[in-house]
């Protein structure tokens, strides 16, 4: 199915303008440009997403992209129908980066596209080095929801990944001989306190407090912890487009911060 915008005023804007990637529907025929994207992978770090960008146009065979964003708040690379995008840190951030991916897509009349989170993690009784696949995203009160606050009045939305997606992820993993673990995702608000690390400029909670909090998450299916899950989960759901989180545990936060 096609990427269609739920705004009408996007649809009928002769010049719609991309803030945050510095492009506009008049100054870049979109539909040539990235009308045959079929993938959004995202990650944090800009940097990494060109990596990753070149590491792919290597294994596939085709030329290494350009930056596409025209601004310094986020890159675009784009290596056959795979678009490799960052996204910053935290749910603001990575909002406005999807919102402007949905509509960037919404305009090259994308079709099937399917979305993927890849990022960094602190695993939560898993080893380090382990992948978890995301069952689920749920926000700082445990609730599998990303909140919004809309003219001043509370807007809750439900955060759903895509089930057979992460299967068929969960099947590649295990045909890759990778540690792939399911699992649901806290989706902190920070990294330090959200998190529970003892080593913030700020901690008025004590070690007990930590593991007791840790346990109690790994006690409701949740294996990792990092900061963009709800929002990236809600996101897609109410596009309408497939979607994925797959982040590394760099260290088991049971054990170390």
């Amino acid at each position: 199915s096609q990427v269609t915008a739920q705004n009408g005023a996007v649809s009928t804007s002769r010049d719609d303008f991309l803030y945050h990637f510095g492009l506009s529907t008049v100054a870049i025929d979109m539909p040539k440009h990235f009308g045959d994207v079929k993938f959004v992978c995202a990650g944090g770090s800009a940097s990494r997403a060109k990596h990753f960008a070149d590491e792919f146009a290597c294994e596939i065979g085709v030329p290494k992209s350009v930056n596409f964003s025209r601004s310094d708040r986020f890159v675009i690379y784009k290596t056959g129908a795979v678009l490799w995008i960052n996204h910053g840190m935290g749910t603001p951030s990575l909002s406005i980066m999807l919102i402007e991916t949905l509509k960037l897509l919404h305009h090259a009349r994308a079709t099937d596209v399917i979305f993927v989170r890849m990022g960094t993690s602190g695993g939560v009784g898993v080893s380090p080095g382990s992948v978890i696949i995301s069952s689920g995203a749920l926000n700082g009160e445990l609730n599998e929801e990303y909140v919004q606050w809309i003219g001043g009045k509370k807007v809750v939305h439900p955060t759903r990944l895509c089930p057979s997606l992460a299967a068929d992820l969960s099947t590649l993993a295990a045909h890759m001989h990778l540690p792939a673990v399911s699992g649901k995702t806290l989706c902190a608000d920070d990294f330090y306190e959200g998190q529970m690390r003892l080593d913030g400029f700020f901690c008025e909670y004590s070690e007990v407090d930590k593991l007791s909090f840790l346990s109690s998450l790994h006690d409701r299916g949740v294996r990792n912890i990092e900061m963009e899950s709800t929002a990236f989960a809600a996101i897609t759901a109410r596009a309408g487009v497939r979607a994925a989180i797959v982040c590394v545990a760099l260290l088991n936060r049971m054990v170390e911060d």
